[in-house]
């Protein structure tokens, strides 16, 4: 089901897009191909949003945190803003300091997604990104498709390009599995199948080596709460106030990177991905000047975001990840969110 969300200052239309079945249901906006709302279960059957949200478009466009959005080109922080393909360097809009984060300041996740192929369980989103927008090179085309699956929401994400670029997509939604706006979610269990994390700089770029997680604070291997170790005095946590890290994800192909549970509700989030690394974000800049869905002020820790993508900067740092897509090349990506109760 589509219906009117808000009109644009140029006045492009955007919708929401209802996808429902007998166990979920989700509002996906096109805005920013958003997740609005995810609405789930508990032990009991009581749904709940798990995600937060906002509740109009012109917070989405001028206050949002990139609350269920999917940013890009680039997700994540580039050192400088620059990075080269074939010898030839680029600058891009730097928007985090002298970084740039998340494509820039008019990334993938402020921008209008156009819909297609839309059902009752799934929708098709799509963005033409131009040669040169934000700094990078080639028109890009990029697809989204979301599609319910029991108790499971997937997203399949591919891009082609008419230039050599980089490329690194994920949503960004942030989880509270006890319902959005109903505090801390330091008492969560976390649980994420990693070794090994990157260690950031001062402004949040990865140093370019993995270190072992084993006896810190990033040791998630064997479900822990996520608060038990986030006032450590450790100078990672220091730097980010927070959680604000890549881990790299054991195995290859599509499997499982972290499980999440609410022993409160019952609720458990497993998260499952084509992708390297996983990012995790305690939400360490949501700091109070925020109301959501539910007309509840949002705080640092009322979520945690668990972001499947490439890490920060890998274009800038041959030992990682690479980022680069050439014409005739097809970027995919897969990451499924599956909600099983306890």
């Amino acid at each position: 089901m589509a219906e009117l969300f808000g009109i644009m200052p140029n006045g492009t239309r955007v919708h929401r897009h209802r996808l429902s079945n007998s166990l979920i249901q989700t509002d996906i906006l096109e805005i920013g191909a958003a997740i609005q709302s995810i609405d789930v279960p508990d032990r009991s059957g009581e749904h709940a949003n798990v995600v937060l949200g906002m509740k109009t478009l012109e917070d989405y466009r001028l206050r949002s945190p990139h609350f269920g959005a999917v940013p890009g080109r680039y997700a994540g922080r580039i050192a400088g803003g620059r990075f080269v393909i074939d010898g030839e360097a680029y600058q891009l809009a730097c928007n985090a300091g002298r970084n740039a984060i998340h494509g820039g300041p008019n990334g993938f996740g402020h921008r209008v997604w156009s819909s297609t192929d839309v059902s009752s369980t799934h929708v098709m989103l799509r963005l033409m990104s131009a040669d040169g927008e934000e700094g990078y090179p080639g028109e890009m085309e990029v697809t989204l498709r979301y599609s319910l699956e029991r108790m499971s929401l997937r997203l399949d994400f591919a891009a082609t390009t008419t230039k050599p670029t980089i490329v690194n997509l994920t949503n960004h939604s942030y989880f509270n599995l006890a319902g959005e706006g109903s505090g801390s979610v330091l008492n969560h269990e976390l649980t994420i199948n990693a070794d090994r994390f990157l260690p950031v700089s001062e402004d949040g770029i990865p140093l370019g080596f993995y270190q072992d997680v084993g006896g810190s604070a990033f040791d998630f291997r064997l479900a822990e709460t996520i608060g038990k170790r986030i006032r450590d005095a450790n100078p990672q946590l220091l730097r980010c106030r927070g959680y604000d890290h890549a881990y790299e994800i054991n195995g290859t192909g599509l499997r499982e990177a972290a499980v999440l549970s609410d022993h409160w509700s019952g609720r458990k989030l497993t998260v499952s991905t084509t992708e390297p690394t996983l990012q995790l974000y305690t939400a360490n800049n949501v700091v109070g000047d925020l109301v959501g869905l539910s007309d509840r002020i949002y705080r640092q820790s009322d979520a945690v975001c668990l972001e499947a993508q490439l890490p920060g900067d890998s274009p800038n740092q041959p030992a990682l990840p690479q980022a680069v897509l050439r014409p005739g090349q097809i970027y995919r990506a897969t990451t499924i969110f599956c909600f099983d109760p306890q």
